[in-house]
């Protein structure tokens, strides 16, 4: 039988979602920034093609980014709800890594198996902040999921797109957990 980490386990089977809103300062430093990221990217990156980019947003980018949804939900003709919602994880962010798939041509590795591994890596970033004691959480919201918006906020080119906004900063305190899944009715065993 292989080795057990259950103190890996154990961490992940009490991993907390917790709301970014509530997030506060301090945010990790440069290098324990890069601490976590280089524990998220050991992912599947499918033959080394890194299928993906990170933009690590800060400071007064996140004025800016907010700006830029509130512009873009005008130009889209939005209510006050659209922008709202468009400025509103950007107004509240203290630190975040947003996470750019991009996909690479290649005639073994299929566009989804990219994407899928530029998932992987917003899972990895929350899961390595916070086993680094952080709290995070992976956002998207409206303009992520608009090209023009991800162009303007983030450089994305054709073909690229947001997998996910990781807010990174100090937790609250453990409030109550959110529902669970129960694995007996999403779970299907399968043995002939």
């Amino acid at each position: 039988m292989p080795a057990r980490n259950d103190a890996a386990l154990a961490f992940l089977k009490s991993r907390r979602s917790r709301p970014a809103k509530l997030f506060s300062l301090p945010v990790p430093t440069c290098d324990q920034l890069e601490e976590i990221l280089t524990a998220a990217t050991r992912v599947p990156d499918h033959g080394k093609l890194e299928p993906w980019r990170m933009v690590v947003v800060q400071g007064a980018a996140f004025k800016r980014l907010a700006d830029l949804a509130e512009a873009r939900a005008r130009e889209l003709g939005g209510d006050d709800e659209m922008i709202a919602k468009g400025r509103g994880q950007y107004d509240q962010g203290k630190l975040a890594v947003v996470v750019i798939a991009s996909p690479r041509p290649s005639p073994k590795i299929p566009a989804t198996e990219q994407l899928l591994s530029a998932g992987a890596l917003c899972l990895g970033i929350v899961n390595a902040a916070e086993a680094a004691g952080w709290g995070a959480a992976w956002l998207t919201g409206w303009p992520a999921h608009d090209a023009t918006f991800a162009a303007r906020a983030f450089g994305c080119s054709a073909g690229e797109s947001v997998a996910g906004i990781v807010h990174i900063a100090t937790p609250p305190e453990d409030g109550p957990d959110r529902p669970r899944p129960d694995l007996s009715r999403i779970v299907t065993w399968v043995d002939a």
